[in-house]
């Protein structure tokens, strides 16, 4: 199903002493795989809930990590009813994303999982890269704005291919992402919905000045309005610029 499966217990202990985890916190693993760094999270005294989709994973984890008191939870994290697993608690999320995943999956949480309010994840480096990147460096997309919107991001460690088994071909990345307290753009300025529209479009065409590649959604009134240059590119442009620019109006007639 696309992942590589930890098989360091230095790496695994090392990712649970990242994440800050100890006893009595809630932590809860997505792709738990073979189990070794679920068995590392709660090593730490934490209360650790295990999300596997594979029927014959998640056998094994139940018959391995069940007795150290892990909850083991079989199904797909893009569609499990997040509120009945997690309950009214807050939570980490510690994991080593399948790599066909990783970045729809840290979104769809941030955007509607808010019981989750801290996570450290393990991806693909240039995945790593895009989700903590900030305005004007090369890795720095949508994905980047998004996860900025609600969240901070920054790469906190390397993990070679040499402790995974099959061993990928790519170097792989820790990042730690902490949940705002409130989105860093006023939803009562401008909806997620409207601004994510405007920074796709943007980025979709990211090598053209940004009165081109947002002819079709902004009006070019709005970037006084929005104080944005019209001859930025999608790059140069903060969250914040990108809210500004979103929620420009310009008054009718």
């Amino acid at each position: 199903m696309g992942q590589n499966f930890l098989a360091d217990p230095n790496t695994a202990e090392r990712i649970a002493r990242l994440a800050g985890i100890g006893p009595g916190d809630r932590v809860v693993e997505i792709g738990a795989g073979l189990g070794s760094l679920t068995t590392a999270l709660a090593a730490t005294g934490a209360h650790v809930t295990a999300v596997e989709l594979d029927r014959r994973l998640a056998e094994v984890l139940r018959t391995e990590a069940a007795p150290e008191g892990v909850r083991v939870v079989e199904g797909d994290a893009l569609r499990l009813d997040w509120d009945s697993v997690l309950g009214p608690h807050q939570w980490a999320l510690v994991a080593n994303l399948p790599y066909n995943v990783a970045t729809p999956l840290v979104i769809t949480l941030l955007e509607s999982v808010p019981a989750i309010e801290r996570m450290v994840v393990m991806v693909q480096k240039e995945v790593g890269e895009r989700m903590a990147a900030a305005a004007g460096e090369e890795p720095y997309g949508a994905v980047s704005v998004k996860i900025a919107y609600w969240a901070e991001a920054q790469m906190v460690g390397r993990v070679p291919p040499t402790v995974f088994i099959p061993r990928p071909k790519v170097d792989s990345a820790l990042v730690a992402i902490r949940r705002h307290d409130r989105p860093a753009v006023d939803p009562s300025l401008v909806s997620y919905e409207r601004l994510t529209a405007v920074v796709e479009a943007g980025f979709g065409q990211r090598r053209k000045m940004l009165r081109r590649s947002l002819a079709a959604v902004v009006d070019p009134a709005a970037f006084t309005l929005a104080r944005v240059e019209p001859t930025a590119r999608a790059e140069d442009l903060t969250v914040a610029d990108w809210g500004r620019l979103a929620a420009a109006r310009p008054p009718a007639g």
